[in-house]
């Protein structure tokens, strides 16, 4: 069935995927500098409870209690652990931050700052998985992604203090 609505979307995404090509047609390649790193074997539930250990004990320095998900290559949670005291929202918010930065092989912070950057940045409120707030980076071993981690509980730069600290125990 034909509607008003129907062809409104019809021509918004009209707009969006004509436009797209011609916006990608701009970018410069990757170069080696600022290739995305590829992924790799799956984090171990070993590192998994390694990289929350070391989060866990940074939310406890800043003293802010946390929820902290580590999640493998594919967005699937590997480990999980949520301070006393933690907003309930956090528990689903730190799963997705880390599914975000896994799926999308980049930082939460880049879609946050691609966000508050609008125009074409608003692109990102169409993909799907996207958390658009800093608290979810990937855990990189041997220079692959083998996961990612996601915190939250606190503000934006202190979910990124959290899961910094994490991610840093990685190559410890």
């Amino acid at each position: 069935m034909i509607s008003i609505r129907n062809i409104a979307l019809l021509f918004a995404a009209s707009a969006v995927y004509g436009g797209y090509g011609l916006a990608n047609a701009q970018v410069p390649a990757p170069t080696a500098a600022t290739a995305v790193p590829q992924y790799g074997s799956n984090i171990s539930l070993e590192q998994a409870r390694h990289a929350i250990s070391a989060a866990i004990a940074e939310a406890r320095r800043i003293n802010v209690p946390m929820a902290v998900a580590v999640v493998d290559t594919s967005g699937n949670l590997v480990a999980y652990e949520k301070m006393d005291n933690t907003q309930n929202a956090s528990i689903l918010v730190s799963q997705n931050k880390a599914v975000s930065a896994a799926m999308y092989r980049r930082p939460t912070k880049a879609f946050q700052d691609a966000l508050a950057a609008g125009n074409v940045g608003l692109r990102i409120l169409t993909l799907p998985h996207v958390n658009a707030v800093e608290g979810g980076i990937p855990l990189v071993q041997g220079g692959l992604i083998v996961g990612a981690i996601g915190a939250s509980g606190g503000s934006p730069d202190q979910d990124s203090v959290v899961a910094t600290g994490g991610a840093a125990a990685m190559g410890r």
